[in-house]
């Protein structure tokens, strides 16, 4: 009895250990972001519409990536626990040759036609121009972007949390001090307003991707450029193959997400560039519950990976089980925040009383939200570590593409809800998503899946 109690302990200090540098480094990608908007809402509504357009054409884009580095850090974790490091840096290789590949030729489409992917998104007369130079500037920089995720990807499955937490929070703080100088011109520095938004977001990713580099040459990393050195690494089409069987799913599942986003999107910006604001401020705040929900989800993947990868289903369960317990904890935490912060994070973003009280009617919303998004999201983690990507795209498919789009259209254009009717669909999106993943996960196949 004794000895279970301290491997219990053991088993809470492990996904702490791994989660908080995991769950910070959500954290500060989010704040970030909200940063962002509320240093561009110095430039009127309108600027923070026109950013707002850009986000989901943008993960479009990264929607491969996004694939990719879910693969990576299952694949790895599975290696790690299979004390496999041969195989663990041959995928990191590969991963980064296909990445490479993939962003040449899609940085390029999203520059050359970044126009007609915006009107598409929904942009007017008002937001178009300032729209197009931010996306287009972001988009020149995904290289920097997509070489430091697969290599923080690797890192994370290999355990090593803290190298993305360290990266990304450098990154953090580049970029709001750019914000800080570009936005508006402080010190000398030129007032490049939408544009000078975008570049400080650039700066940021490149100094993530030197440091990301970096990482890769310290001795104790499990995935390092003097152990691929020193075996004569390539990429290989066995290592390829196994990336793509993880990640075709992963990318399916992202992009019927994101259909299902930009089709809430389009919906809000129709009500209007005040409402579509105030929607696009509420979604920044959400990507709070999910950048906890992600820092849990990316420590359940390692956990139950390597404990998958060793042979033991057993602890896989009770590592995913510990995780969302932590991230249950965390969305009540987050959901008391809201109550009595939400208004005010909406008055921080504009003075306009249509917004603010608008805002505090979405503020309930998320309240709810994220009391079903971080669990779903871990659940769903645990179910992609195991390599079960084929019940989460479908899951995801129904969710976030039909019901989600379904009852926002219902909504919206029957019932004349605006935006209550947008934020009933995001509702019942993560809730039909909290009801999949949890009943899969509990039935307790996944721990059996090969990959």
């Amino acid at each position: 009895m004794e000895k279970r109690i301290d491997s219990v302990k053991a088993t809470w200090q492990d996904v702490v250990k791994i989660a908080l540098p995991a769950v910070m480094e959500s954290f500060f990608v989010a704040v970030a972001g909200i940063i962002d908007m509320i240093m561009v809402s110095s430039l009127g509504e309108y600027g923070v519409a026109a950013v707002g357009l850009t986000n989901q054409p943008k993960f479009f884009f990264f929607t491969v990536y996004f694939g990719i580095s879910v693969a990576v850090s299952a694949l790895v974790a599975r290696r790690k626990g299979q004390s496999d490091q041969m195989s663990a840096n041959e995928t990191l290789v590969t991963a980064l040759a296909i990445s490479i590949a993939f962003c040449v030729v899609l940085s390029s489409t999203a520059i050359l036609f970044a126009e007609p992917i915006l009107r598409i998104a929904g942009s007017n007369s008002d937001t178009h121009v300032a729209s197009t130079i931010y996306f287009r500037i972001i988009m020149g920089g995904m290289f920097f972007t997509v070489v430091s995720m697969v290599i923080n990807a690797a890192q994370r499955g290999s355990g090593n949390t803290k190298i993305a937490f360290t990266t990304n929070f450098v990154s953090t703080i580049v970029n709001v001090c750019g914000n800080f100088l570009l936005i508006t011109g402080r010190f000398g520095f030129p007032r490049l307003g939408i544009a000078g938004a975008a570049l400080a977001t650039v700066c940021g990713t490149s100094v993530a991707f030197v440091m990301s580099l970096i990482s890769l040459f310290r001795k104790v990393s499990f995935v390092q450029v003097a152990f691929i050195i020193k075996n004569k690494i390539h990429a290989s089409a066995k290592s390829a193959k196994s990336i793509f069987n993880l990640a075709i799913n992963i990318v399916l599942e992202n992009l019927a997400m994101r259909a299902g986003f930009v089709a809430t999107a389009f919906m809000a910006a129709r009500l209007g560039t005040f409402a579509f604001t105030t929607h696009q401020i509420g979604m920044n705040i959400l990507s709070l519950g999910f950048a906890f929900a992600d820092g849990m989800q990316v420590a359940a993947v390692a956990l139950t990976g390597q404990a998958l990868g060793s042979g033991n289903p057993d602890l896989a369960k009770r590592l995913g089980s510990l995780c969302q317990r932590i991230g249950f904890i965390i969305s009540v935490v987050l959901a008391v925040f809201l109550f009595f912060a939400g208004k005010t994070i909406f008055m921080m973003h504009s003075n306009n009383d249509e917004i603010i009280k608008n805002g505090e009617m979405i503020s309930r919303f998320i309240m709810v939200i994220v009391l079903a998004q971080i669990s779903q999201i871990i659940f769903g983690g645990c179910l992609r570590a195991a390599g079960d990507v084929r019940y989460t795209l479908l899951a995801s498919i129904v969710s976030v593409t039909i019901i989600r789009t379904v009852v926002t259209l219902l909504l919206t254009g029957y019932f004349k809800l605006g935006l209550v009717g947008i934020w009933c669909g995001i509702l019942s999106d993560q809730v039909s998503r909290f009801i999949f993943m949890s009943t899969r996960y509990k039935q307790g196949k996944w721990v059996h899946i090969k990959i």
